[in-house]
């Protein structure tokens, strides 16, 4: 069976199990269990079996897939974690690097108080607990890029814990199908990241860009909670919003600001969980779906020829991995409680003060948009999404007369169908939100027909600096509001199709379209079939 079957029939049950046998699958039972979580060296703690609640068909072979997520979000901040060293995307190579950075002797860290701020509040919007202490370990393996020869990162205290992340994903054939789901968070650590190593095959070596080297990260941990490609791919995609959102980190995923790991099993419900692998560095939600799912076929397809799964990250030991960082004290967070009298703001992180600066959330945005404008839910969803929608939307809105519905199909179906066309950002559409108001004006007081109102929208696209009205007058397609003529028009219509008369007045429904439609042809779209059918339905 091919993967993508996996990853467009997951949504459609609220179950992890997938009975897989030649295209057919079948899902119920419930995942349980958790497992710890890190990169490069960390391995599984024990996983819960899963008890199956329904007997497979005949014929059919039973696999349930586990799936859980480690997304590395690079933090929005001018310097790097532990260096005042400046943070700039595409920078020339080894030119963003302090003394600490390159590891010399002597030098010692100093923790960018932005980036535990950024922590905290990103905690806070993922309903975690923030751990008022927190520690830094230093994680011991080799790293080509990273000087040291060791990372910095919090993996025995973070600084949050258990948290969770709420989503939709989108069921069956009809966007109109939402199902709302939980994955919970292990916990939110913050780390550095490592640099970058350029491979020359050509000359055969390994040059390395240490910019990167030491830029902090976000890395939150998801539990194995969902079940597919799809899953995890829209739980990170409403990550990347909320982290967006926050200001937390721009997570532009073209840029590596938010790579993912994904750790996947399989195995016969009723069981103990599988051997999980690991897929790692994902920077496309697109690749992540599709790796995911592929992995889980190939699991299936190995353990079904009468292979093994090979555990491919290794086995968690803290005596080998870890060490407390010895140069950096524990982080020490307050509340409006446990706030020392008189401390100095600039020397403390008040949560409470945090909290207060959070701004709205994206669900909460979307229960709004729903609230307000009668909104669907899936509708809501997709504004959000798409970058610069949502303002977009809101501009319009304010400048029409329009429905909010109206509006809606607009610049859902319309505007974003042709932004997709051409692969366009909102940002680098030819059509201002002033320009669609116009047109939408011109449609509400029936100046314009709706084909009409799509072909000066096709106008508007083409020619930047035309107005809705210009295009309306030099390509004459304003309503017809002449009574009288069009009379005239559906009395010659009438007498040149009597055929199709008589059909009507036998009660023929298609007749009446019929007629409607050949007076908008003498026309030319430009009058209105509620007013045609109208005098139509008149003079028989």
């Amino acid at each position: 069976m091919a993967a993508p079957v996996l990853c467009r029939l997951c949504p459609g049950r609220r179950w992890s199990l997938a009975y897989i046998n030649r295209g057919s699958r079948h899902e119920t039972g419930t995942p349980t269990g958790s497992r710890s979580s890190g990169k490069r060296g960390q391995s599984s703690g024990v996983q819960q079996p899963l008890i199956t609640a329904e007997k497979p068909r005949k014929g059919e072979h039973e696999w349930a897939a586990v799936v859980g997520l480690e997304i590395h979000a690079q933090i929005s901040s001018n310097s790097k974690l532990f260096s005042g060293s400046q943070v700039h995307f595409a920078a020339p190579p080894n030119s963003l690097v302090s003394f600490f950075d390159a590891s010399l002797p002597g030098t010692l860290p100093v923790l960018n108080r932005r980036c535990v701020e950024a922590a905290v509040m990103t905690g806070l919007a993922l309903n975690c607990r923030i751990n008022k202490k927190s520690l830094f370990d230093r994680k011991h393996y080799f790293y080509a890029d990273l000087p040291a020869g060791y990372q910095i990162t919090q993996q025995r205290l973070p600084i949050a814990v258990n948290g969770s992340l709420a989503y939709s994903v989108f069921v069956g054939k009809k966007p109109s199908q939402l199902i709302n789901k939980t994955v919970r968070i292990k916990q939110i650590q913050l780390e550095q990241d490592s640099g970058k190593s350029l491979h020359d095959d050509r000359r055969s070596q390994t040059l390395i860009d240490l910019n990167r080297a030491g830029v902090g990260l976000l890395e939150v941990v998801l539990e194995p909670d969902m079940s597919c490609g799809e899953e995890a791919a829209t739980a990170v995609k409403e990550l990347q919003l909320i982290l967006q959102t926050l200001g937390t980190s721009q997570a532009n995923m073209a840029e590596g600001q938010l790579r993912v790991d994904a750790n996947i099993s399989v195995h016969h419900p009723g069981e103990p969980l599988g051997v999980r692998t690991e897929v790692k560095n994902l920077n496309s939600a697109r690749f992540l779906a599709k790796a995911i799912d592929y992995e889980i076929q190939r699991q299936i397809n190995e353990l079904e020829n009468g292979g093994e799964i090979l555990n491919e990250t290794r086995s968690f030991d803290y005596k080998l991995g870890f060490i407390p960082e010895p140069n950096l004290p524990p982080l020490l967070l307050y509340d409006s409680v446990s706030l020392p009298a008189g401390a100095d703001p600039q020397q403390v992180i008040d949560i409470d003060q945090i909290r207060k600066r959070l701004p709205e959330l994206p669900s909460v945005t979307r229960e709004k948009l729903i609230q307000q404008y009668g909104m669907l839910p899936e509708h809501s969803l997709t504004l959000l999404n798409e970058a610069g929608l949502l303002e977009f939307f809101q501009n319009v809105m304010k400048e029409t007369r329009a429905e909010p519905k109206k509006v809606t199909s607009w610049v859902l179906n319309t505007f974003l169908g042709f932004l997709k066309q051409q692969n366009l950002a909102v940002s680098e559409s030819p059509v201002t939100p002033s320009a669609l108001a116009e047109l939408l004006n011109l449609l509400d007081r029936k100046a314009i027909s709706s084909s009409a109102a799509k072909q000066v929208f096709e106008e508007l696209w083409r020619s930047k600096g035309k107005t809705p009205a210009h295009i309306v007058s030099e390509k004459e397609l304003g309503l017809l509001q002449d009574r009288e003529t069009l009379e005239q028009l559906c009395q010659a219509t009438m007498e040149e199709h009597p055929q199709v008369v008589m059909d009507m007045k036998k009660g023929n429904p298609r007749a009446i379209n019929k007629l409607i439609g050949l007076v908008r042809k003498a026309t030319l779209s430009r009058a209105d079939p509620t007013v045609i059918k109208e005098i139509l339905e008149k003079k028989l």
